[in-house]
């Protein structure tokens, strides 16, 4: 049964009664762990950590980044920390039954649960959480009750009833079914699709502003809204997390950042766009200069998924080759 539901919204929203820092070290931080890049992420935050010890967005973040590494006891002291401190968070608590289900310590898990639900009780993903809890210690007893009498029919059911709850497919239509209604919600003021896990629904976006700053002619507007549409299909692919259509908007002459080379480059992004259980990007706001076969576009992305949410302005460099727009550089 997978149990990893973190809380890792980076939003002042998520976290009540706090003030979100306007930090540009923690804003670099947050697209660092963003894209991938975990250990120069860490090392903003443990920067901007030696003279803001106690703010608690860099913390959290810390903590996230720390548990993307897979460095558990690391993060569960940052989460148990900053629950001493904060104890009116709930988030922290969840992310502390995350860790502590992941290393089979489900009664600590329970407790922290429990407590971000004491908390707030309307948090809905630490309710979902206790209950897979709950059904994995009852899977627990159920086979320790079958090895004890393997003739337990009763035990036998129980067991296989609640290994079905938790196979992928019925898990997906559970939550498909759970999120139909927000998903409805959420197109007629988003920018994208909302993917439910790996199944998600494409939607071309109706709403989006588009203001282009290039020098005009007779049909500038046909070129732009031709780079708008390739940036909504590329944020559609990367929802989908279909890994060759979205790295098929890149060109052959792509330069990839902090001086990677495309092979690691392409690696780094494969791993997270199929890392995460879903994915959503959402784009608006676009800002579109041409010049001839060139074109940039600044634009708005929020980028959401079981491991993360976050915010952030994003530039593109796109050519023009044989007839479609590639990215040669992104910002």
């Amino acid at each position: 049964m997978a149990f990893n539901r973190f809380a890792l919204a980076l939003l002042v929203s998520l976290l009540p009664g706090l003030a979100l820092s306007a930090s540009t070290p923690l804003q670099d931080a947050s697209q660092l762990f963003h894209q991938g890049r975990s250990a120069q992420a860490l090392e903003k935050v443990n920067s901007y950590l030696a003279g803001n010890a106690k703010d608690p967005q860099a913390r959290f973040l810390k903590g996230l980044i720390l548990a993307e590494m897979n460095r558990a006891p690391e993060a569960i002291k940052t989460f148990t920390e900053l629950t001493d401190d904060y104890p009116e968070l709930p988030e922290p608590y969840n992310n502390l039954a995350v860790l502590y289900a992941s290393q089979g310590q489900y009664e600590q898990a329970k407790n922290s649960l429990e407590k971000a639900i004491r908390t707030n009780p309307t948090y809905a993903t630490a309710h979902e959480n206790l209950g897979d809890i709950y059904a994995k210690m009852a899977s627990q007893a159920y086979d320790k009750a079958l090895q004890l009498d393997k003739s337990n029919t009763s035990a036998q059911m129980k067991l296989s009833l609640v290994k079905d709850i938790f196979t992928p497919t019925a898990l997906e239509k559970a939550r498909s079914a759970k999120h139909a209604p927000a998903k409805v919600a959420a197109l007629a003021q988003d920018t994208t699709p909302e993917p439910v896990l790996s199944t998600p629904i494409t939607k071309p976006n109706e709403n989006s502003k588009q203001v282009s700053t290039g020098k005009p002619d007779n049909n500038s507007s046909q070129p732009d809204d031709a780079v708008q549409k390739t940036i909504q299909d590329w944020a559609a692919a990367w929802s989908s997390r279909n890994v060759v259509t979205y790295l098929s908007f890149y060109a052959a002459n792509f330069a990839p950042p902090e001086g990677m080379n495309r092979t690691d480059w392409e690696a780094l992004r494969k791993k997270r766009l199929t890392a995460p259980e879903y994915i959503r990007v959402q784009v608006s706001d676009f800002r579109i200069q041409r010049n001839g076969n060139q074109a940039t576009a600044t634009f708005k992305e929020h980028y959401e998924s079981n491991a993360l949410k976050v915010n952030t302005s994003k530039s593109l460099t796109f050519e023009l080759q044989n007839g479609a727009w590639k990215i040669v550089a992104e910002k």
